[in-house]
């Protein structure tokens, strides 16, 4: 069964997400823990994370994946930055306990003129202090596009990251965006076999948990990062398809990070299960 959804708003609670995803045929979906600018949490409620358990159960959803504020940056040149970063991520992590055994992804972060080597080693020094943390949620680090200083543009960088980490990586894995390796300049649209190999060669299709299945506004390799609704962008509906369909991702959970209201969400969905 094609697990699939979209990124939606827990203002509401988190039952009221589930349920909100099921009504437009989600069995999946992506949330914010908190404000994607940064900020603190709403207070815990215990009563609302177990009807979200109950029901995620009742509708038989598949793995969930959370989105860390887009603020964060584990490499960053300043002490402090690093360190609310490392703080918010690990208190994420322990709310995440509470519907345990889902995804967590973050943006590996922006070297900032430190260089992506000094950018690779600090970002996996993050996850040295981070991924004890992990409990029962997976951690996935998000192939970015390569606009301005990111770092993980490309799956080398990526798996630089993963190969420098010196804590247990049992919980650690990747999080792959379609709008983002095109950007980068990953062919997926007369290649597609050609990157899942390259990926495979370099990372391990074993380490890869989650697709965010975006269109892009931008040609391939342009390094911009601006995802488009789907079928119409760059990257169009038959080549987001055959990564659907393809029978080393078909199995993943994937989720729409489109520009899109909740209807234009249900319209995607539709047509991806058709």
């Amino acid at each position: 069964m094609l697990t699939i959804g979209c990124h939606l708003s827990i203002s509401k609670g988190y039952a009221a997400i589930v349920r909100e995803a099921h009504s437009i045929d989600a069995n999946t979906f992506a949330f914010f823990t908190r404000n994607p600018r940064g900020g603190d949490m709403k207070p815990l409620d215990a009563g609302d994370m177990e009807s979200c358990r109950n029901l995620i159960a009742e509708y038989g959803f598949g793995t969930l994946v959370a989105h860390a504020p887009y603020t964060l940056n584990p490499c960053a040149a300043k002490d402090g930055l690093r360190e609310y970063a490392m703080r918010t991520m690990i208190e994420d992590l322990q709310r995440l306990e509470h519907i345990p055994g889902n995804c967590y992804n973050f943006h590996p972060g922006s070297h900032v003129s430190q260089g992506a080597e000094k950018g690779i080693e600090l970002t996996a020094d993050f996850l040295d202090h981070v991924l004890p943390h992990a409990g029962h949620t997976r951690v996935l680090i998000e192939t970015m596009s390569g606009k301005g200083s990111e770092i993980g543009r490309t799956f080398r960088e990526v798996a630089d990251i993963m190969d420098a980490v010196k804590a247990d990586k049992s919980m650690l894995g990747v999080c792959l965006d379609t709008c983002h390796i095109w950007d980068g300049g990953y062919d997926i649209v007369n290649q597609l076999d050609d990157v899942i190999d390259e990926f495979d060669r370099i990372i391990g299709l074993q380490h890869l948990y989650a697709i965010h299945l975006n269109d892009s506004m931008n040609p391939i390799g342009a390094h911009k990062d601006r995802h488009q609704k789907i079928g119409q962008g760059c990257i169009g509906f038959e080549a987001l398809k055959r990564v659907v369909t393809h029978p080393k991702l078909c199995h993943l959970p994937f989720i729409l990070e489109t520009p899109n209201e909740i209807e234009g969400y249900r319209d995607e969905i539709a047509m991806f299960r058709r």
